[in-house]
């Protein structure tokens, strides 16, 4: 399981990596295409990245001197990570629906929160970090915790650092779109 850096980034690639010519969420036009659901569906790549990520988490605690209450993650995307990531970190999770359901406990998060606690969202593959901040604004507007941090799997250099940054939450990411092998 044990993946190097350069290894599970060239696993993503050859997985998820997808050229021709795509619209994104955010509207913009693309030759290449990361399918988050080609690598999330792989068990060594989803172990990997779980291993990854926890390690992130853990140098957050040390470096900031506090605790990871919770990981969140936004669905479809965001829940395998975060899963992978819980098993590896031991940390409790959150999910974020899309929007609150309208049957049931109506929610739009599964999972619990206290008021005051600090947590990390695990995003997949971040362009203009759009759906994440509307997470972390989620987050801590409707549920009193602190977002400490936002990790991609992968950045795509499209303004989502600074996005996420200018909104006041630290931004970080295990793979950039150069990482992968991408140059466009």
């Amino acid at each position: 399981m044990g993946m190097t850096h350069e290894e599970l980034a060239k696993r993503i690639a050859d997985v998820a990596l997808l050229h021709g010519d795509f619209t994104l969420r955010s509207g913009r036009k693309s030759k290449y295409y990361l399918d988050k659901y080609l690598f999330e569906t792989q068990g060594d790549v989803l172990a990997a990245l779980g291993q990854a990520f926890a390690e992130k988490v853990k140098a957050i605690e040390a470096a900031e001197g506090l605790t990871v209450n919770r990981l969140a993650g936004a669905e479809l995307g965001g829940i395998p990570i975060v899963s992978a990531t819980a098993i590896y970190s031991g940390k409790p999770t959150v999910l974020i629906r899309n929007q609150k359901k309208d049957y049931g406990t109506a929610k739009q998060l599964e999972g619990k929160l206290e008021k005051g606690e600090n947590v990390v969202i695990l995003e997949d593959v971040a362009t203009t970090g759009g759906q994440v901040l509307e997470a972390a604004k989620l987050l801590e507007g409707e549920f009193g915790v602190k977002v400490v941090k936002i990790i991609a799997t992968i950045d795509r250099q499209e303004g989502a650092r600074e996005n996420v940054e200018g909104a006041g939450y630290g931004f970080d990411a295990l793979f950039t779109k150069a990482d992968l092998g991408i140059d466009e």
